[in-house]
């Protein structure tokens, strides 16, 4: 049992830096507790960032478990007030088409049970629900198909889970806490009692290795948290989750005004939203038994969803589809039932009954009520460490939520179009205004770097400088810069420079990680691509191939 000699760090240390990590690393920070924070890879590598983007109430849990759609609820309206840049409004429409088997009954169904749920409603500032003809339906969204016996009318929220997940971080970070990205964390330390008193770790990127001191470890790894438990020396199975793979399609624009709600060829729900500038597809559930480093969408489900809306969006058969993504949820274990009827409770585990006090881990839980979870968390840190602090996360608001700024002046002020600025308010929120400070001080960086976004050459610089960037994937996470029609073809190589001059690395490793970021987002497109697609997808390739093989090899520019 290996142990650390050097003295106490840190108060607690926590691994993994989802939505779950990064609230409590922000809520201890807030606190008063000294935090360090690991990651493996970046903020919101996992499922946090590769969800169906959705702080919703969680309706489908309402016959089975009420107490997690109201704690969905009461957290969508506290994400509400401390990031109001960041949530979006998602008006949904269910529609049962006139061929399904009583479709009358199943009509009155959904009335009495969107009833039940506008009761909770008020929680999240939801609208409450309306029962729509078919008439009304084809008025609201004319893509739907003709014929339609009614619908449902209710309303949710939608929101970027990476962005949630850095602006904890930020807020963690100027209150104090260290934290570590593309961080291993390779050995729990401990003492020859078995308490917990530090972290091994080995940064992926430069290789340097050390250790840190401190009483407490979280585990927040999600659906890597049974590894990391064996990390401390005690067996996978004393955390216990049942892996859920989640997939999603997402097209290259906005196709409908209304989120759609539709149901699977195995009856599951799906998804069909617009998302932010995209249209997204999603999501599967199904049991995983795979590595979470290596998820990845297929065909047949692919087919699955895009069949699932086909049924009542015929158009969406002609659409434009950019790629997937994939991600593996922490579901608590449960033996016997199906994938989708899991519970999505949280449940912290105390390792102390394994002979390993003051190792805890976090599984289960959602996105809408991370922050609860995260409460939950740092409440039992902080008593075991005699801090008597109550929590202020539902209160203060995140970086960026203080204020919000008009995207037209900001244009004006920054040379740079509406909608640049729109979805860089939208990131951001009053935080734009020092991307804008940047541009004032050095026009240059007004260029564009991502036209698809777009994403100009002063934010790919800020959040290098300010957000914990350091390769082309991490900016591509904090602003969607090469998730857009051109695949990152035309602006991966632009940033992959820009990244390697900040962080002082040659440019030989800029290409190299832009020409890694293209090779993983090739990974994410080929299961969504139709015949047309997949010829034009084997020209991108070979692109790649010689383009950026060339400039590696000391050639020109890609």
């Amino acid at each position: 049992m290996s142990q650390l000699t050097e003295a106490r760090e840190v108060d607690v240390i926590v691994v993994g830096a989802g939505v779950n990590g990064t609230g409590v690393a922000r809520d201890c920070a807030i606190r008063g507790l000294r935090v360090a924070l690991f990651e493996r890879n970046d903020i919101a590598f996992g499922a946090s960032g590769n969800s169906t983007g959705m702080i919703h109430g969680g309706a489908r849990y309402l016959t089975s478990n009420p107490e997690v759609t109201r704690s969905s609820c009461e957290d969508s309206g506290y994400i509400q007030r401390i990031a109001p840049h960041l949530l979006f409004r998602v008006p949904c429409l269910l529609a049962v088409p006139r061929t399904q088997r009583h479709a009358g009954t199943a009509l009155a169904v959904y009335d009495a049970f969107f009833e039940l749920y506008d009761r909770y409603q008020p929680l999240k500032r939801g609208q409450p629900h309306t029962r729509l003809s078919g008439a009304e339906l084809a008025e609201l969204e004319p893509g739907l198909l003709a014929d339609l016996a009614g619908g449902i009318s209710f309303d949710e929220w939608g929101i970027d889970g990476v962005r949630l997940c850095v602006a904890n971080v930020l807020d963690a970070v100027e209150r104090g806490a260290r934290v570590h990205t593309h961080c291993s964390v390779t050995e729990v330390l401990r003492h020859p009692d078995g308490s917990v008193c530090g972290v091994r770790y080995r940064d992926r990127l430069s290789g340097q290795a050390g250790t840190c001191g401190a009483p407490i470890v979280v585990n927040a790894t999600g659906a890597w948290g049974a590894l990391t438990a064996t990390l401390a020396g005690i067996g996978p199975d004393c955390v216990r989750i049942r892996p859920g793979k989640g997939v999603h399609v997402y097209f290259d624009r906005r196709l409908t005004n209304y989120a759609l709600v539709v149901q699977a060829i195995d009856g599951r729900q799906v998804f069909m939203l617009p998302w932010q500038n995209v249209t997204v597809v999603g999501t599967t559930d199904d049991d995983y038994y795979g590595s979470p480093d290596d998820v990845l969408a297929t065909t047949d489900e692919v087919r699955t969803l895009t069949q699932a809306v086909t049924r009542v969006f015929p158009d969406l058969r002609h659409a434009r589809a950019l790629g997937t993504w994939a991600s593996v949820r922490p579901t608590l274990s449960s033996w016997g039932i199906k994938e989708e009827k899991l519970s999505r409770e949280h449940a912290i585990v105390d390792h102390a009954r394994d002979g390993a006090p003051g190792l805890y881990s976090m599984i289960g839980g959602k996105l809408a009520s991370y922050r609860k979870f995260a409460q939950e968390m740092t409440d039992r840190v902080a008593k075991r460490l005699g801090n008597s602090e109550r929590c202020q996360t539902h209160r203060l608001p995140l970086p960026g939520g203080e204020a919000r700024l008009d995207p037209v002046e900001l244009a004006a002020r920054a040379g740079i179009s509406a909608v640049a600025a729109a979805r860089l308010e939208y990131r951001h929120g009053s935080r734009a205004e020092r991307v804008v400070e940047r541009i004032e001080r050095r026009p240059s960086e007004a260029a564009t770097v991502c036209r698809c976004e777009p994403v100009t050459e002063a934010e790919v610089r800020y959040v290098v400088q300010h957000e914990l960037a350091r390769t082309v994937g991490d900016v591509s996470r904090r602003t969607r810069l090469g998730l857009g029609a051109c695949g990152g073809m035309r602006c991966a190589g632009r940033c992959g420079q820009i990244v390697a001059q900040m962080t002082g690395r040659s440019q030989a490793w800029g290409q190299e990680s832009a020409l890694e970021f293209l090779r993983a987002a090739q990974a994410r497109r080929l299961p969504a691509l139709g015949g047309v697609q997949a010829r034009q997808e084997a020209l991108a390739t070979a692109v790649i191939r010689s383009e950026f093989g060339r400039t590696l090899r000391g050639g020109g520019k890609p």
